[in-house]
Parts: structure tokens; C-alpha cells; sequence
């Protein structure tokens, strides 16, 4: 068919399809050139994981794009979700998921100006710790193997990343041990956060020049060609193509160049657009399960509370690995109860340890919240950390019943133990270590710098709580032990603490409740700076 012969619409399609197709063929073949004038005979289309296996790395400085080279997933928008909730609130929370589907219609740069604005507008900048305290979890979850091992080889590693510098210095610097990192800045005024970022053009690649020497041979890592100002810097380029990124394994936590021992934040789950729709279709109705299982728990007897609070979700799995729990020992003849010592996941242990055992015990505690210490179905009482006065009052307390105590001092979420404060070891003859575990989904129910009071709410929030405790043999402490085999108080602490970590498949540290809260919080821990500390 001849060309004078079509339809005057199909010839007009036809026309403006070469046009467009003309204009394809020369932009590529302008990258072409601008890419060989920028680079030379240097350049190099490569990939990460085929080529750069080869190469020795040792002396070179390797300049990387943090999202898409280190980061499995190129989506930014959890990340930015959990500072509009962990600093923000649930409303904000809620305003960036309702904009989730506008950021599809704009390009990558409005998208995350976006991002900025809700979740960082109003934030005070002296405050704000997310970046070092929740965000480290969520980034290394979602490292990938191969790009580390490639990074972990060059001489110098400098990290480039789109998302602001608050939000990925700290998992960069200090848990992946990366010598540089260049991110945006964001403007401030009255020294909170207006949601706006300084212009970016031309200054990473100022800095990147600032921190290269002279005989540093820099190459770039990227899934994209000529993306970015700062290539420049580099004499080699290699790119990193979607397909590998999806098939990349996620980094272990055993080969974490810093273990991940303390985070802080609510949610316990990746804040994808899925995901947090199910939670705040999850929310209201929440809010009213716990407000009925904590009822249960304050109001039932144990008989019946037990099946109630199994049947909403709630789980408790029960290990008695100690045949001498009926056994009459030296402490009772003394008329003192047992000594309950456990390490510490929620403010709910005691509670579970007397759902466990079907009988109610109290519990002293280094913190805890006026609401919940009015809320607790059993007795409690604070410790002031004063050695001589929390021994007079855990001894009065071992008079009238059965005591708990958790000498870790503060929780900690991943497997790991504290170091066990030694006092315990000398106030009873009848120790009985317990082993408690509890896993949530959707909540996370402690806190360092959150509202301490909402804690068991929140826990009891998750649609499937699960708590194991373990009751394991029991010891004696300083005081019955014979002459020649006389153990310190200190040696009793450990020993319980590793027969704990044993048990829970946990590593033992020696770290406090201060290196916890200097960590998430940037205090000591202590609400009174004056209070005594031992």
C-alpha cells in the first residue's frame, strides 16, 4: 500500500511517530557524548556483582548511591512514614499515607520534597532522634549482601543519599562503619525543622572534591547513567542493574559491623503503603481490645482470665523446667517468700510470671509510669537505686511474700541481656531464675523516649501477643553457701545471667540501662538528675 493512499489521521500518526522516534535516537546519542566528555575512555558500563568481582578495590575510594546501590528496596517512603509517626503523631502519620497516591504522579525529587514537608514540618530539630534511634533497624533490614561485600573492600567509602542527612548519617557512620556521608540539608528556623530542603545542586559534588586527595582513584556506584552532578568525581562508573537488586539476599544480623542492641519507636513492623493500611484499619478497633483485655486482667480471677485473654489472641506459653518449686526451703522457715528473678521485655513480665503460676506476687521496679503503677492487678513498689534503702525494702517485701525483680533495670527488644545488678544474690537463700521472651507484630510496648504510660496499652494492642516464660532451677544466694564454695554476689548475677541467655538463645553484655538511654534518648535514664546511682 502506498503512502499517498492511507487515511489523512493514520499518515499524521505515522508522522508524528518518526518525529518522536528522531528525537529518541538523538537525545541517546547526546547522553553518548556528554557521557564520553565527562568521562573519557574511563567510563565503564558494569555491573556491581559480575564485574566488580574481578577488581581489586583495596586502594580506591568507592562513591556510592546509598538507595540504589546498598538498600534492596529503591522505596524511600517507609522511611519517611516512620519520622511523620515516631516524631510526629498518628495524624501526621496518617496525611503522608493519604498522599501515597500523588507521589506516583510526580517525578522522584517532588516526591520526596513532599515527603519532607509532611513529615518533618513543625519537628523540633534538638528533639528529634529518630534518625539514630528507630530508622538504623529498618535500614539495615533492608541491606543487601552483595552491595556490602563490594563496599567493605575499597580503601574509602563515601555514602551519597537523596533522603535528608539527619535521617541516614547515623546507620551509615556508625552501624555500617561508612566513612563519609553526604545527604540534604534541611532548613530550620527558631530551631525547628520548616519542612524544606537547601538546594543540593552542585554541592555534594563540592564536598566529594573537599574530602578526595590527590592520588584517590574514586569509582561510582549506581543503577542509573550520568544520574547524578557528583560523577564527575569518579573515573570509573558502574552500574547496578533492578534485576540484581531483586535477587540480593538480606544482610545477617551476625554480620552487622556493629550489633544492633537497642532501637526505640512503636511500630514493629516496615511501614509499606500496605501495610500501614491495614494498621490504621487496625487501629480503632484495637484501642478497644485492649481497653477489654486489660479489664480481664484487672477484674477476672486467674481461672478465668486466662482462657478469656487466649481466646481475643493473647498467648502465654509456659515452660516449668524447676521441680523444686513446692519444696520448702531455708527462706521459708525464716518466713520469707521466693525470689522471682527474670529478665525484662515489657512492664507486663511480673504480671505473666503470676498468670503463669496462677498466684499474685510483687514486683519492685527501677520505673514506672503513675498509670500503670494504679492499673497493676498486683502489688508493685519503686526502687530508688540507693543500695542500702532498695535492699531494706526488697528484704521487707521478701517478708510478706513472693518477690519479683528484674535486675537488668530496663528493657532491651532484641536478644540480647543486660549486665544483672548483683543485689539480689544477697537477700534470699530460694532464687528461682525465669526466662521470659514476647513477640509482637504490630506494636512495640516499651519505650525510651515515648509515653512509658501507654506502654502495656500499646502491647495489648497487637492482634497476636505472645509471651513465653521459663522457669528454670533454682539457686542459692550468698548467704547459705558453705565457706569453701562461697560465691560473690557477682558471681551469682552472671551465673544467673548466662543460664538466662542459655535458655533464650540471647547473648550476654555487660551494658546498663545507661548505655541504653545515652543510646535512644541522649540521657542517663533518670528523671531526677540527683537521684543516687550505684
Amino acid at each position: 500500500m502506498e503512502l499517498k493512499a492511507l487515511p489523512k489521521p493514520l499518515k499524521f500518526i505515522l508522522f508524528v511517530s518518526r518525529v518522536l522516534l528522531k528525537l529518541h535516537k538523538n537525545q541517546k546519542k547526546a547522553l553518548r557524548r556528554t557521557l564520553s566528555n565527562t568521562h573519557g575512555s574511563s567510563f565503564k558500563s558494569q555491573t556491581l556483582i559480575s564485574e566488580v568481582d574481578h577488581t581489586n578495590l583495596s586502594q580506591k575510594t568507592l562513591i556510592f548511591d546509598v538507595e540504589e546501590t546498598l538498600l534492596r528496596s529503591s522505596s524511600v517512603f517507609p522511611y519517611f512514614m516512620l519520622v511523620a509517626f515516631e516524631a510526629g503523631s498518628l495524624i501526621r502519620a496518617f496525611m503522608l499515607f493519604a498522599l501515597y497516591p500523588l507521589l506516583f504522579l510526580v517525578d522522584d525529587e517532588l516526591s520526596i520534597k513532599i515527603m519532607v514537608m509532611v513529615s518533618f514540618f513543625g519537628t523540633k530539630k534538638d528533639g528529634f532522634r529518630v534518625g539514630s534511634s528507630v530508622l538504623p533497624k529498618f535500614f539495615l533490614e533492608d541491606v543487601g549482601v552483595e552491595g556490602f561485600d563490594v563496599l567493605r573492600r575499597g580503601k574509602k567509602t563515601v555514602g551519597v543519599s537523596k533522603l535528608p542527612q539527619i535521617m541516614v548519617e547515623c546507620f551509615l557512620k556508625d552501624y555500617l562503619e561508612i566513612d563519609y556521608v553526604f545527604g540534604r540539608e534541611l532548613k530550620v528556623h527558631g530551631d525547628y525543622f520548616v519542612g524544606l530542603m537547601n538546594d543540593n545542586k552542585n554541592i555534594i559534588e563540592h564536598r566529594i572534591n573537599e574530602m578526595l586527595e590527590e592520588d584517590d582513584q574514586a569509582i561510582y556506584f549506581s543503577n542509573k547513567f550520568a544520574k547524578h552532578d557528583w560523577i564527575s568525581c569518579s573515573k570509573e562508573v558502574y552500574v547496578v542493574r533492578n534485576g540484581e537488586k531483586k535477587a540480593w539476599q538480606i544482610l545477617p544480623k551476625e554480620r552487622y559491623p556493629k550489633d544492633l542492641i537497642f532501637h526505640d519507636g512503636r511500630l514493629a513492623f516496615r511501614p509499606e503503603p500496605l501495610r500501614m493500611l491495614v494498621m490504621f484499619m487496625w487501629f480503632p478497633f484495637a484501642i478497644l481490645l485492649s481497653i477489654f483485655r486489660t479489664i480481664i486482667a484487672l477484674t477476672m480471677p486467674y481461672g478465668a482470665l486466662i482462657p478469656i485473654l487466649a481466646f481475643t489472641g493473647l498467648q502465654l506459653k509456659l515452660t516449668n523446667n524447676n521441680s523444686n518449686l513446692d519444696v520448702t526451703s531455708d527462706d521459708h522457715k525464716q518466713h520469707k517468700g521466693r525470689l522471682y528473678v527474670c529478665n525484662h521485655r515489657t512492664l507486663l513480665d511480673p504480671l505473666y510470671l503470676s498468670f503463669g503460676l496462677k498466684r499474685p506476687f510483687a514486683a519492685v521496679t527501677y520505673s514506672l509510669s503513675r498509670m500503670s503503677e494504679i492499673l497493676s492487678p498486683i502489688k508493685t513498689v519503686r526502687l530508688t537505686r540507693d543500695r542500702d534503702q532498695d535492699a531494706k525494702t526488697m528484704d521487707k517485701m521478701l517478708r510478706l511474700g513472693d518477690l519479683v525483680v528484674c535486675p537488668e533495670g530496663t528493657t532491651c527488644r532484641e536478644p540480647y541481656l543486660l549486665r544483672f545488678s548483683p543485689l539480689f544474690a544477697e537477700l534470699s537463700d530460694h532464687i528461682v531464675p525465669v526466662a521470659l521472651d514476647s513477640y509482637v507484630t504490630m506494636f512495640y510496648g516499651t519505650t525510651a523516649g515515648g509515653l512509658k504510660c501507654l506502654d502495656p496499652f500499646l502491647f495489648m494492642m497487637n492482634p497476636n501477643p505472645v509471651y513465653r516464660v521459663q522457669f528454670l532451677d533454682q539457686i542459692h544466694g550468698v548467704s547459705s553457701q558453705a565457706s569453701e564454695t562461697k560465691s560473690t554476689r557477682f558471681d551469682i548475677a552472671n551465673y544467673v545471667q548466662s543460664e538466662i541467655g542459655k535458655t533464650l538463645d540471647f547473648e550476654c553484655t555487660s551494658l546498663t540501662r545507661k548505655d541504653k538511654y545515652l543510646v535512644l534518648a541522649g540521657n542517663e535514664g533518670f528523671v531526677n538528675s540527683t537521684s543516687n546511682k550505684r
